[in-house]
């Protein structure tokens, strides 16, 4: 029995389901917010905040722990701070540890906790219909638009909808005159002229 285990698993083992919320975590880190399905924003969202109240701390340990969890990896937005050997491969780029202590941790220097929250789109992944949703970090009102562009299916499924609508309406009218035609009477002059 399952009795009182907190945490969802997923679908996925245990090497992989940590994978997957080491990668979502840091995605969420470096762009801000993220759109992924509900039952994954639920189970990285404690994940995140832990993240977030130990790089509160500052101290070396908990640069260390944070380093274990996400396993560290190179952040490759900032050109000016990337540097490529003569082969093009990465040589050094700013740090995603550096990145949550230095930037993200002082916006929430303030908060005892909910850095993080997550948004339904009430939208559904065309491929199995999965509940997405955005999940941000709080204060970030002003930041990217919820959403974002849709995917280049979910557009063709919008406009595939939008035009069976139209022809559906289309041809519902054409019936709708010839119905009303039939029980129109003749105008009758009005009684005071």
């Amino acid at each position: 029995m399952r009795h009182r285990k907190a945490g969802y698993k997923l679908g996925r083992t245990t090497a992989h389901r940590r994978s997957t919320l080491r990668n979502l975590a840091a995605g969420l880190f470096e762009h801000g917010q993220i759109t992924t399905t509900i039952p994954r924003a639920k189970a990285m969202q404690p994940y995140v905040e832990k993240i977030i109240t130990l790089a509160k701390r500052g101290d070396i340990h908990s640069r260390r722990l944070v380093a274990a969890r996400l396993r560290d990896r190179v952040m490759a937005d900032d050109e000016d701070k990337v540097e490529r050997n003569r082969y093009g491969e990465l040589k050094r780029g700013p740090k995603l540890v550096k990145h949550i202590f230095e930037e993200v941790a002082p916006r929430f220097q303030d908060r005892a906790g909910g850095y993080t929250r997550i948004v339904k789109l009430g939208v559904k992944r065309l491929g199995d219909k999965g509940e997405l949703c955005v999940i941000q970090f709080v204060g970030d009102e002003d930041g990217p638009e919820i959403g974002g562009r849709p995917s280049t299916r979910r557009r063709t499924a919008d406009r595939r909808t939008a035009y069976y609508a139209k022809v559906r309406k289309a041809g519902e009218s054409k019936a709708k005159p010839k119905a009303e035609a039939a029980p129109a009477e003749p105008e009758t002059p009005a009684s005071g002229e």
